[in-house]
């Protein structure tokens, strides 16, 4: 079960209840409306026990997995607990300011009675300002060693599942499970979050939800994630029958790191791919914009703590460890490795390069050991059973092959073994390889270089001049997240032994100014590029991503892990049907403007042809001499005219109204009636190549203009044969008047002038030119193309066009950001939008003709 909780945990750390005859304290900031943010008036003193109230301490809440602590329980039972100073998230602490108020929410890595989770909770958050989350032994086994180990881990590290035997298919009951998890954590983090001002840090593939549930509680949230672990490709990725929900939720997020531009990339393919979203780069800073929001990227990998390196380096412990293993392997040359036991770490890969090497240079046999780390594995599973036998066979093979009885090419150390040891083994070595086939960000590169820079302990116990140069020589897979950063490395791919035999030689044979340049330079970025560096550049553009949260309206859509909000510019609201019906019923003369597909039609639609619902509906719009109704669309003049044949009042702006009709017995007029299309001939020509070098895409010819469409291509190759395209043209076409622009799937080659915005201008001029000014005016549409309508009407509305300003309502179809001050849901509200006023109008020419009263009327709109 799951330990009782109080409301908010922090007011458990000032003693052993709550004091009610104390003034309340501040709760956390609620939304009580959208956009709206309010506190309670309460009593917001500062308690300094208690990091629950409001306070001008910046606080950050690290989230992860597993808190930073080592836990014991001796034989009274009692429980023990000590930070772990070698943990990545204590490390970062250095990051921050001294005066920041850093508190870790995660569970423990041992299973805490339930009688005693509350007792443990009140010591942890009094004495290490943690917050662990308790989670029940089943549901632990099914989240971290079902789901997270079993599903998301292999499939980050490229391994499909594929083989039934094997249980690596999708279990949807674990997946469930990692739900749970993820609810209970953002449980905790809500107890912790106290103002607006406190920025959270999500870190891992473990808890990729939480920005959701998060999110969903608080929308102004400052929330960061970062990915610790690889981002597979799309081909991979979206093989996850869970993968919407996941992307979907990490877009929930204000910043997103990465180690590798790799990862991000994939990452940002996924995003076009499966959901359609578009990013561009500003500035510097890779955007994807999310309904309104936009979701900024990090790319930078996690740096090593120096300062705890040396520290250690210069224990007694650890220069004596270094004497001894150098005195152990004097005359030899030693590799390390360091390395987790599982599938992914190629341990027997780099043992099969040592024994290549060995084959092929006999004079190395006796000169080479290899010292091999194994730390213990962190999931278990039969690949992880397989991995270790082999590594053992070879390891034993190439020692029965080239040992002797005081040689062995091959050590492993296959047992726990003390941080000080391991850094004295760092110190020791002359090479490192790091030889694992898919690793997001190994650290012991890193660890490896500050490490053989020694210091002047080391350098006196080996009799050498306290001046010397240092020297380091590193093999690392280019499957490595750290791998971009170390330029003077050997980089090898480690499926090919060949490849790291060679390395491994090239290691044996360099001089020593070559190992001494190697070695600076990557001292020089690693100690620059710390874990504090590290996490001061995260919190810096995690603030970046979050300044505009206050100017800007936020709107709640979605259920479950759909849940997303919508950020737009603080007028914008959505349209009341019975504003705009009364504003509409007063009206003496009304302008009416409306996009076709997407806003009366669905875009989503085969037949885009109009219903016979509304027909009646324009018609009935039409028949009102206080209206003049316009549909304002992209499609050819000809397809229109046959669509809206009986429609015999309504005006029509056909190619973002090149063409323009005001009832179907005037004539088509034109903006430009004597324009040269001979630009089409060197158009086309371009188009049509790209055509047949890009499956998918087509060419829509119209009269005024040239269209590629690429909707049905790849996402990927159709984006940048249209870059490509956009490019070509403009350059073919750079003396010719006309504009190319990139849409939503389409190249566009069109007229210069020619706009849907031009259009409704020209409409009004000349309806105020025949005195028919109005003092009502509508325009709805969805799509880009009509922001340019919205614009010119705010423009004119906002000029002394009018004599009077009128009522505008600029209203787009669906929540986003839009220049229209209102919005409609979808399609489907526009017709009963329509369709209400229609009713209106119909009325009204029943009264005139004394079929029906005024009351009668009015009833109709109340």
């Amino acid at each position: 079960m799951v330990s009782k909780s109080y409301s908010n945990l922090f007011e458990m750390s000032c003693g052993d209840g709550v004091d009610f005859r104390q003034p309340f304290k501040s709760l956390p900031r609620v939304v009580t409306s959208p956009g709206i943010i309010s506190d309670p008036d309460w009593d917001t003193r500062i308690d300094g026990d208690s990091v629950g109230s409001a306070s001008s301490v910046e606080r950050k809440i690290i989230v992860a997995n597993f808190l930073p602590l080592n836990c014991t329980k001796d034989e009274a039972g009692q429980w023990s607990f000590s930070r772990d100073d070698d943990a990545l998230l204590m490390q970062l602490k250095d990051g921050f300011s001294n005066e920041t108020d850093v508190i870790y929410v995660g569970s423990l890595k041992v299973q805490v009675d339930p009688s005693e989770q509350d007792q443990v909770a009140q010591k942890l958050l009094r004495d290490y300002r943690c917050i662990p989350t308790f989670l029940p032994p089943d549901l632990q086994q099914q989240f971290y060693h079902g789901f997270c180990k079993q599903q998301l881990w292999p499939l980050f590290h490229y391994m499909l599942p594929i083989c039934l035997d094997k249980g690596e298919l999708f279990d949807r009951s674990l997946f469930q499970a990692y739900v749970r998890a993820n609810k209970l954590f953002a449980d905790k983090v809500m107890e912790a979050i106290n103002t607006d001002d406190d920025h959270v840090w999500v870190h891992d593939y473990h808890l990729m939800l939480l920005p959701t549930f998060l999110r969903k509680r608080l929308h102004r949230i400052k929330l960061g994630f970062f990915l610790h672990s690889p981002f597979p490709s799309s081909e991979i990725y979206r093989s996850l029958p869970v993968r919407d929900e996941i992307l979907k939720s990490l877009l929930n997020a204000d910043l997103i790191g990465f180690q590798t531009f790799d990862y991000a990339r994939h990452f940002l393919s996924c995003c076009s791919r499966l959901l359609g979203l578009h990013y561009e780069s500003k500035r510097g800073y890779i955007g994807i914009d999310y309904f309104g929001r936009t979701v900024s990227l990090k790319i930078l990998s996690v740096g090593v703590h120096v300062g705890r390196l040396e520290s250690i380096l210069k224990l007694h412990a650890t220069v004596k460890k270094v004497q001894e293993i150098e005195q152990r392997y004097k005359g030899k040359m030693l590799m390390l490795g360091v390395d987790d036991m599982d599938i992914f770490k190629g341990i027997s890969l780099k043992l099969l390069g040592l024994e290549l090497l060995l084959d092929r240079n006999p004079k190395l046999r006796g000169k080479v050991v290899l010292v091999q780390i194994v730390n213990p594995a962190r999931s278990t599973g039969k690949d992880v059973e397989e991995a270790i036998t082999e590594s053992v066979s070879v390891a034993e093979r190439i020692n029965l092959k080239y040992g002797s009885v005081d040689y062995k090419p091959v050590v492993l150390i296959d047992h726990s073994i003390p941080f000080y040891e391991k850094i004295a083994f760092y110190a020791a070595s002359d090479c490192c390889i790091v030889n694992a086939v898919r690793d997001g960000m190994n650290l012991v590169p890193y660890e490896y270089t500050v490490c053989r820079q020694g210091n002047e302990e080391i350098d006196n116990a080996r009799g050498s001049d306290t001046n010397c140069h240092h020297t380091s020589t590193l093999i690392v897979s280019e499957f490595v997240g750290c791998s971009p950063s170390l330029s003077g490395a050997f980089r090898v791919n480690p499926w090919s032994v060949d490849d790291v035999a060679d390395a491994l030689h090239h290691a044996t044979d360099l001089t020593e100014s070559e190992k001494r340049l190697r070695h600076e330079k990557h001292y020089r970025y690693v100690r620059s590029h710390s874990v504090a560096y590290w996490a001061h550049s995260f919190a810096q553009d995690l603030e970046r991503a979050c300044k505009d949260h206050y100017s800007r309206r936020c709107w709640a859509i979605g259920f479950g892990l759909n849940f997303r909000v919508i950020a737009l510019s603080p007028g914008f609201r959505k349209l009341s049907l019975e504003h705009f019906a009364s504003s509409y019923n007063k009206a003496t003369r009304r302008a009416i403007f409306l996009d076709y597909d997407g806003t009366l039609v669905p875009q989503s639609s085969i037949n885009k042809a109009p219903s016979d619902e509304l027909i009646t509906i324009l018609n009935s719009l039409c028949d009102d001499p206080k209206n003049d109704v316009f549909i304002v669309s992209g499609r050819a003049r000809s397809l229109l005219d046959e669509w809206f044949a009986p429609c015999q009042k309504l005006g029509i702006a056909a190619e973002h109204g090149y063409f323009v009709r005001w009832n179907k017995a005037a004539e088509w007029e034109s903006s430009y009636p004597n324009h040269d299309f001979e630009w089409k001939h060197i158009a086309e020509p371009v188009m049509q190549v790209y055509t047949e070098t890009t499956d998918g895409s087509s060419i829509e010819p119209k009269e005024s203009a040239l269209v590629w469409h690429y909707l049905d291509a790849d996402h990927d190759f159709g984006s940048c044969q249209a870059k490509e395209l956009l490019g070509h043209l403009e350059r073919v076409l750079s003396n010719e008047p006309v504009v190319v622009k990139c849409g939503h799937y389409i190249v566009e080659v069109k007229p210069q002038g020619v706009s849907k915005g031009l259009v409704v201008d020209k409409v009004i001029h000349r309806l105020m030119n025949n005195g028919k000014t109005p003092d009502f005016v509508v325009c709805i549409g969805n799509d880009q193309s009509d922001e340019d309508m919205f614009k010119s009407i705010d423009s004119m509305t906002s000029s002394s066009a009018f004599p009077a300003v009128p009522e505008v309502f600029a209203c787009s179809v669906g929540q986003k950001p839009s220049k229209a001050k209102y919005y409609v849901d979808d399609v489907g509200e526009v017709v009963r939008l329509l369709k209400n006023v229609a009713g209106i109008s119909s009325h009204r020419e029943a009264v005139s003709h004394g079929r029906v009263t005024f009351r009668d009327v009015m009833d109709y709109v109340d």
